[in-house]
């Protein structure tokens, strides 16, 4: 890479703007928050695009689904498995390289437009006094600018659906999640707790139809619920098109939702979308029932390359490896991780629940491309804890290794640093631990009972 130092001193700049700005309480206008973010971006995609080096996968996978769909294939078959999604940004893709667009801009241009786009939608997650330096901070972000202006990776577009989502769901202004008389499911509890164990099957039933009959009954104001209840669906539909992890994001989306009927509108519309590019790939491209079949196979199945990130380094001496028996056991742990982490936050502010989500995913995941990072950094930074700003530098730290000093060298170098880089990684794990939510477990409308005193405000630390 010809161009790493004026990238590191740009994306240098970036940190401590961030960080001036939390120490002084910078409030910047819209416009300036979006001009420093589109200066940073564009700058750096400048460098990218005119550079010799480029990244692997960015011209081995994604650029031939983009050929894939002009030719009229499945971008999954036509990319031979450098694509392991939906159609939605191949298609794209190929617009762009059909209307003549040199692939170095392109390719990029589609993840950096969505990042720009996510930086007014991470303030407007934040809220209140401190939306301005929020999207000003993620502005700033390094990792989000190597991500979306080198790499070309579209862990940006997933998220300004999934994030664009979350706001729609939550819809005008910055309610509260509903109080406990409000939510069906804590009645239930409320209801068994109150029995006692040996009461509780014999009145289970009758505690929770009236629960839900409530629940589900029409509510003033319930055409306005659902209608967000289904934007909000759709846009989490497109989220899962670009890229399949924003799953993850899902629970959080309906938890911003007040009632049962509008959770539901929002499940439903979800997969919309997706049934949608998969449904008309005969009509969009010369794709058969079969090869449609085949691609959705190779969809699901999970690669069982290791050893980038965490403790699989540790199995493989710092080297990727194809390892069935670390990914099944990591994927085992990821499902009662995010369980046992949707458990513990259970009656915490949902942008709280997603973010100890995807936090609790880097920590315990076998597998981890360097974009994967970017997944939480919305949240986090939309609504920091004690701990956010050491796991944003470290992480963007780490990433900055990998992209900018790793590439300069050549490829018996650079498999050289990637063992120590790694293994290095497992370093970052309790930091990204300690920057949970732990403090916020429970939001302010369900730690107050029912007929008392409004909570007071709530202080997110920096």
């Amino acid at each position: 890479m010809d161009y790493a130092i004026p990238t590191g001193t740009i994306l240098v700049t970036g940190v401590v703007l961030a960080l001036v700005a939390q120490w002084k309480g910078w409030r910047p206008s819209l416009p300036v928050v979006l001009a420093v973010g589109i200066g940073f971006r564009v700058l750096i995609m400048a460098f990218a695009a005119e550079s010799e080096w480029q990244p692997v996968d960015f011209v081995e996978s994604f650029k031939p689904a983009g050929d894939a769909v002009l030719r009229g294939q499945d971008p999954v078959i036509g990319s031979e498995g450098g694509w392991h999604f939906l159609p939605m940004i191949p298609y794209v893709y190929g617009l762009l390289l059909w209307l003549g667009i040199p692939w170095e801009w392109g390719g990029r241009l589609v993840t950096v437009v969505a990042d720009i786009i996510l930086i007014p939608l991470v303030g407007k997650l934040a809220g209140g006094a401190a939306a301005n330096l929020r999207a000003f901070q993620y502005a700033c972000n390094p990792l989000a600018v190597l991500v979306a202006s080198i790499h070309g990776q579209v862990e940006p577009v997933a998220l300004v659906f999934g994030v664009a989502a979350f706001v729609v769901a939550r819809g005008p202004g910055d309610p509260d999640r509903p109080g406990l008389r409000d939510d069906p499911v804590a009645l239930v509890r409320e209801r068994v707790s109150a029995l006692g164990f040996g009461g509780a099957v014999r009145d289970l039933a009758a505690a929770a139809r009236p629960a839900l009959a409530r629940a589900l009954a029409p509510r003033e104001g319930e055409r306005d619920t659902l209608r967000r209840a289904l934007f909000a669906g759709l846009l989490m539909g497109l989220a899962l098109c670009a890229k399949s992890w924003p799953i993850w994001l899902i629970p959080g989306m309906l938890l911003l939702l007040p009632t049962v009927r509008a959770r539901v509108v929002a499940f439903v519309a979800t997969g919309v979308a997706p049934v949608f590019f998969v449904v008309t790939e005969p009509l969009f491209l010369n794709a058969s029932l079969g090869e449609v079949i085949q691609a959705l196979r190779t969809i699901g199945d999970i690669r069982p390359i290791v050893g980038e990130w965490g403790y699989t380094p540790w199995f493989t001496d710092g080297d990727w490896a194809l390892r069935p028996d670390l990914t099944t056991f990591g994927t085992r742990l990821i499902y009662i991780t995010l369980l046992l982490v949707a458990f513990f936050w259970r009656r915490a502010d949902p942008v709280d629940v997603t973010a100890a989500m995807l936090l609790a995913f880097m920590v315990v995941t076998p597998r981890l491309g360097t974009q994967y990072l970017l997944w939480f950094m919305p949240f986090l930074v939309a609504r920091p804890t004690r701990f956010a700003w050491p796991a944003i530098l470290g992480v963007c730290l780490w990433a900055g290794y990998g992209y900018l000093y790793m590439t300069q060298f050549d490829t018996t170098t650079w498999w050289h640093l990637h063992s120590i880089w790694s293994r290095a990684s497992i370093v970052l794990l309790p930091i990204l631990a300690l920057a949970l939510p732990w403090e916020r477990r429970v939001s302010r409308a369900a730690a107050v009972e029912p007929g008392g005193p409004p909570p007071g405000p709530v202080s997110v630390s920096a």
